[in-house]
């Protein structure tokens, strides 16, 4: 099924035929957090260079459309900060080259309307159900990656509510 990134602070995914937010199947929030922490690891591993990732936990957002008490999303913010400054092109053009080989079908790729001219890659992995958007911010300071990962839409099992944290 082809996917595209909308936009929600950088994603959420979209199934390109109707609008609506792709099916990620069945889950408590909980175990479709974890699952995105993991995604968010394998991403943080194809960047290839030194660095620290922030410390941020997922958090559950709304489906459109959807009943908000059994329906859910999962994003999961967080920033990559290179050892070196001089690395931040390189982890992109790391990101650029490995997300294709590991499922991940870019859908965009280029320069931002800011003044500054961020670099911007947003991908979607319809075998994970998920997409990323990534902006790559040389001038800040420090330098960084600015990542998001965003589930598709989750139902909850039977009988059970959204966990919000």
């Amino acid at each position: 099924m082809p996917f595209a990134l909308a936009t929600i602070t950088g994603c959420s995914m979209t199934d390109k035929r109707s609008d609506e937010i792709s099916s990620a199947g069945t889950s408590t929030s909980s175990d479709a957090s974890d699952v995105m922490e993991k995604l968010s690891s394998g991403i943080y591993d194809l960047i290839g260079v030194k660095g620290k990732a922030s410390d941020s936990h997922p958090g559950v957002m709304d489906c459109p459309g959807k009943d908000v008490k059994t329906y859910f999303r999962i994003f999961h913010p967080w920033s990559f900060y290179p050892a070196s400054a001089g690395d931040l092109d390189l982890a992109m053009k790391r990101l650029k080259v490995e997300l294709p080989r590991h499922g991940w079908k870019i859908v965009e790729y280029g320069p931002d309307t800011s003044k500054n001219k961020n670099i911007n890659l947003t991908a979607d992995n319809s075998g994970k159900k998920a997409g990323v958007s990534i902006v790559q911010m040389s001038k800040n300071d420090p330098p960084k990656l600015s990542l998001t990962v965003v589930s598709g839409c989750y139902k909850v099992p039977d009988g059970e509510k959204v966990e919000r944290f």
